[in-house]
């Protein structure tokens, strides 16, 4: 197997695990969230959940990019 696929296969893996591991804790934030809505301090956990959902996306986007990026390598 070449490079490029075992660092696709690892960002995959580690960042899913990563993700999962943090899914708990945005729950009980935005749990938090809607039960306080006039809390001042809901504007720090909103900004953590939004980060989170940027981040998951742009984890999304390099993944689809890496899996092309080897099959182009591999069969093109």
């Amino acid at each position: 197997m070449d490079l490029l696929l075992w660092i696709t296969l690892v960002f995959i893996i580690f960042g899913f695990i990563v993700l999962v591991s943090m899914k708990k804790g945005m729950e009980s934030k935005l749990a938090f969230i809607i039960a306080n809505e006039e809390d001042g301090e809901s504007s720090t956990k909103v900004k953590s959940i939004v980060w989170w959902i940027v981040g998951t996306t742009v984890w999304g986007i390099v993944s689809m990019t890496l899996i092309t990026w080897w099959f182009q390598n591999q069969f093109g």
